[in-house]
């Protein structure tokens, strides 16, 4: 039998994101935040093209989102509750990590594989921070999905979308458990 990190193994089987809306400050420091981004960066990266990047919205950045987020919410006819509701991570952020995707033209690594590197650093990027004890959750949203947003919020390259919005900060109330996918319905066994 392999060597077993039980530790890591009981982390993977407990973890569970915290609602951003009890998240607080402190948010990490920077020193504090770069062992998370560095584990994040492991992820796997089939042709090792690094298809994302980081950036890291600070609590004063936090605002000038918000009201952002606000005006493009009025641009697309939004209704009141939707722009609330999507303003809301920012009015309430201490500190974010939007997980950038970038795509890169590969003739061995087609888009979708880029997509899913992507996605996998917010998940390490998640993870990384409950490990560290932080509160954590990964967010999007209408307005992550928009072009102009993107753009002005984040200076996007036309090659580039928001994977996610990875809020790090201390927890304030501890999430009560959910259910969880019944493994039995969700796996097939192939033996031949």
């Amino acid at each position: 039998m392999p060597p077993r990190n039980d530790a890591a193994l009981e982390f993977l089987l407990s973890r569970r994101s915290r609602p951003a809306k009890t998240l607080a400050a402190p948010a990490p420091t920077r020193e504090e935040l770069r062992p998370i981004l560095t584990a994040a960066a492991r992820t796997p990266d089939h042709g090792k093209l690094e298809p994302w990047r980081f950036i890291v919205v600070e609590q004063p950045a936090m605002a000038r989102l918000a009201d952002l987020c606000a005006e493009t919410g009025a641009r697309l006819g939004k209704s009141s509750e939707d722009i609330a509701k999507a303003r809301s991570q920012f009015d309430l952020g201490q500190l974010a990590v939007a997980v950038v995707e970038v795509q890169t033209p590969s003739p061995k690594v087609p888009a979708i594989e880029q997509s899913y590197s992507a996605g996998a650093v917010c998940l390490s990027l998640l993870n990384a921070a409950l490990a560290a004890g932080w509160g954590a959750n990964w967010l999007s949203g209408w307005a992550s999905h928009d072009r102009g947003f993107c753009e002005a919020a984040f200076g996007l390259a036309e090659n580039e979308r928001i994977a996610g919005l990875i809020h790090i900060a201390t927890e304030t109330a501890a999430p009560p458990e959910r259910p969880r996918p019944d493994i039995d319905a969700i796996t097939t066994w192939m033996s031949a």
